[in-house]
């Protein structure tokens, strides 16, 4: 219980406050240049064996964006999700690492991605800065999935 109160105050409840404040800020510039992008994980749309409170805690704050987004619009604010899947990063070698056979974690990975690659940090990256940018400034209250085609839902 300890650890998901834990996560809960940290993941969920600190992009919350996060995302409050900054579309809630005083700004010199126009309203409509306020854009949060919340990094979640693919595990919004379908779980993630081994991930018990992220699977959990994710799907929630997903919605907490979604209705986010839904108040803070009529001012200009703009809020979006992405879900990142296998993203080449220490995080993801380190799940790799954690059933003791990295190279055989991430084959088994690979061979479920239609791309059979995981993706680079500035693959994700450039679809952040897009998201966030004002080249997307119609679109909030999304949820984007950045996964190479892995997660098999909508």
């Amino acid at each position: 219980d300890e650890q998901w109160r834990a996560a809960f105050e940290s993941v969920f409840l600190g992009a919350v406050r996060l995302a409050r404040t900054v579309l809630a800020a005083d700004r010199t510039e126009p309203a409509d240049d306020r854009s949060v992008t919340l990094v979640l994980s693919s595990s919004v749309r379908s779980p993630i064996g081994g991930l018990g409170i992220s699977n959990g805690l994710r799907p929630g704050l997903a919605m907490a964006a979604k209705t986010l987004a839904d108040e803070h619009g009529p001012t200009g604010g703009r809020v979006n999700v992405l879900l990142p899947g296998r993203i080449d990063t220490d995080r993801v070698r380190q799940l790799d690492a954690s059933g003791g056979d990295p190279e055989a974690s991430r084959a088994r990975a690979v061979a479920g991605i239609p791309l059979r690659r995981y993706g680079r940090p500035e693959e994700f990256g450039k679809v952040a800065a897009f998201v966030a940018s004002p080249a997307a400034s119609f679109m909030s209250g999304s949820a984007i999935t950045v996964d190479g085609g892995m997660v098999r839902t909508l």
